[in-house]
């Protein structure tokens, strides 16, 4: 599933110096003397500017003569914190106001005009940004903790918090729980607030709901001086009909397709980016490079990559046009974000870029120069429907559906896989984590608790969306902050203290994620009978080894003999039933003695106590003896 040979031209458009930098020449920009504006609207008879500092009377702008639709004007009165829009008479005389695609500030809504401003920041994050290279390696720990800004905390009577205040209270939050990485949703402008963000209108400004440009800065500094990456959702799939933004920008389509079976998202009600166009793919490259060093982001997660890599993405017959060879494969959005892959791992090597896809796309997270597309990671779309999918079933059933269970270690090493459970399985009628979890009260959260064990020893970094780590137990909305009242209770404050100790030894066992790319950081254990209802598997590294069982059933197991590679102690390190989580405090007593009696393909073996619905976790005392 490889796209075709890129042509000279290609190669020698995309050699052009510069041109992943738009945004230091387009838009508005401070001039010793005033502001210069640059917009591209090749299309135009004219274009005008329209401001707060001139009355909005309009002004117009000079077409460049070089032909290549830029137009520019240079305004001496226009300055910090001003109002502005284009206003561009189309072929046929039509007049559009349109917001400055290149803006770095938009007015609040409802309004949605652009704002000149200056993005000066005094950064205080020096030794973050020094080291992060290291500290967000491939073989390092990494546990992201995924936040919607308008709804994880708010004002006492419901208003927004600030960015700067949301940031000191992110990083006490993600210290005490122990997440390496927060996960913002997005927070480039987008009109309709109730789009989370995935309708940008404005790619290159922060919303201004939660404060100024340089707010956002602070709530990035802090987390940094923290010791918290922090991750930029971005939407280059598609974007919204808003007329103030892209859409038909110039009277034409000019970011989009003009035949709405390439140019219009049916599922979304949303256009999709021409990437084919050499400007659009440069606007959208040079935006993601904006975020990254304007606003020291250390990941960019890239939303909905299957509706850009196929053409019949969510599309019925008659709805799409195939490509050149009559497949479905969107071979311009392949080639672009191997492009978008290359400008971003050259100019900032120690970040990485990764793709919520959710089909067998060979090589998302694979080499551009090897065919892949060049991500980084790659969401594990098909772990989390399987294991939601099981553990949602009643306890009964599940020994009918162990392979559910069991599939992702098939395929787990295929790619550079991230474990999502994110704000997608806790919305639109599928109630929270919790709530999806079978049985009584206390069976529910027992079940929570052996999700979230089995995440975390699973191959793969994680990620949680916001609530999840303390068991929130309505289905979350974006006009609501969370329950927070909740951890005065006991199940939930356990909930919570179980997230924070899988999140301690993930950064403390090296058997739990400098493998979590290799097959040789992951084995299953045979366990005598072979229950379907209880995993057992090992994890490894140079040094480490870790068993992991996982008892899916609320009947306890005594006894029950497990193989292991070496004997001698091994010492349970964690126990999801223990009574400081809620549970019921069964357990192997602080460890096992492992002897000489092979199982399968083990030469030792010990017996273990399960308790319900529980993930129990045991170390080795041994470690040089077992390395691989």
């Amino acid at each position: 599933m490889f796209p075709p040979p890129a042509t000279t031209l290609q190669a020698a458009l995309y050699a052009l110096p510069g041109h992943y930098r738009r945004f230091e020449q387009l838009g508005a920009h401070a001039t010793d003397g005033g502001t210069r504006f640059t917009v591209w609207a090749p299309n135009a008879r004219r274009v005008s500017l329209i401001g707060s500092f001139n009355g909005w009377k309009p002004q117009a702008l000079e077409c460049m003569a070089d032909g290549s639709g830029y137009w520019t004007l240079h305004v001496a009165q226009a300055g910090h914190g001003d109002l502005y829009k284009y206003r561009i008479e189309d072929a046929q005389g039509n007049l559009l106001d349109k917001a400055d695609p290149y803006a770095t500030r938009s007015e609040p809504p409802p309004g949605n005009a652009s704002q000149i401003w200056s993005l000066q920041y005094a950064w205080r994050d020096d030794a973050w940004m020094a080291a992060r290279g290291r500290r967000q390696a491939m073989d390092q720990p990494i546990s992201i903790y995924e936040v919607h800004l308008g709804s994880w905390q708010r004002t006492d009577d419901g208003q927004f918090l600030n960015y700067a205040e949301i940031g000191h209270r992110l990083a006490a939050h993600c210290q005490a729980l122990g997440f390496t990485h927060v996960e913002l949703m997005p927070v480039a402008e987008h009109p309709f607030y109730g789009s989370w963000g995935y309708q940008t209108g404005s790619y290159f400004a922060p919303t201004s709901r939660y404060g100024t440009p340089q707010d956002l800065m602070a709530l990035v500094d802090t987390l940094h001086q923290h010791g918290i990456g922090v991750v930029f959702d971005w939407v280059g799939s598609h974007f919204p009909a808003d007329a103030h933004a892209l859409a038909r920008f110039d009277g034409t389509a000019l970011y989009e397709h003009e035949d709405p079976r390439r140019g219009f998202h049916p599922q979304w009600n949303s256009l999709i980016f021409n990437y084919g166009r050499f400007e659009v793919r440069d606007f959208l490259i040079s935006n993601v490079l904006f975020w990254l060093e304007h606003y020291h982001f250390d990941a960019v997660r890239v939303d909905a990559v299957s509706s850009m890599l196929y053409l019949d993405f969510s599309r019925e017959a008659g709805q799409w046009l195939p490509n050149q060879d009559g497949g479905n494969q969107n071979w311009e959005a392949v080639g672009f974000l191997q492009d978008l892959n290359r400008a971003v791992y050259a100019a900032y090597p120690d970040v990485h870029v990764i793709a919520e896809e959710s089909t067998a796309w060979e090589g998302v997270s694979r080499p551009a120069h090897h065919g892949g597309l060049g991500f980084g990671m790659k969401w594990n779309m098909g772990w989390m429907n399987d294991t939601l999918r099981y553990m949602q079933r009643p306890h009964a059933y599940r020994r009918w559906h162990a392979g559910d269970i069991r599939f992702s270690s098939v395929y787990a090493f295929d790619e550079n896989f991230v474990l999502a459970l994110s704000h997608d399985e806790v919305v639109y009628g599928k109630g929270s984590l919790l709530d999806r979890q079978p049985g009584d009260r206390w069976q529910r959260f027992a079940g929570l608790r052996l999700l979230y064990g089995y995440m975390w020893m699973h191959p793969g970094k994680k990620l949680l969306f916001m609530g999840g780590e303390f068991g929130q137990e309505r289905e979350w909305h974006h006009e609501r902050a969370l329950d927070w009242q909740l951890w005065q209770e006991p199940l939930h404050a356990g909930v919570a203290r179980w997230v924070a100790d899988l999140n301690h030894a993930l950064r403390e066992h090296p058997a739990l994620h400098l493998w979590d790319f290799d097959a040789r950081g992951f084995e299953w254990a045979p366990a005598e009978g072979e229950s379907p209802v209880v995993l057992a598997f090992l994890r490894r590294s140079p040094g480490e080894c870790l068993l992991a069982v996982c008892n899916l059933t609320p009947e306890p197991v005594a006894a029950l003999r497990v193989g292991l590679p070496a004997s001698g102690r091994w010492h349970e390190i964690l126990n999801s039933d223990a009574a400081v989580y809620g549970g019921s405090g069964i357990g192997n007593l602080g460890g096992v003695d492992a002897q000489n009696h092979p199982l399968a393909q083990m030469p030792a073996s010990a017996l273990l106590t399960l308790p319900p619905l529980a993930t129990v976790v045991l170390r080795h005392g041994g470690e040089p003896s077992l390395q691989p």
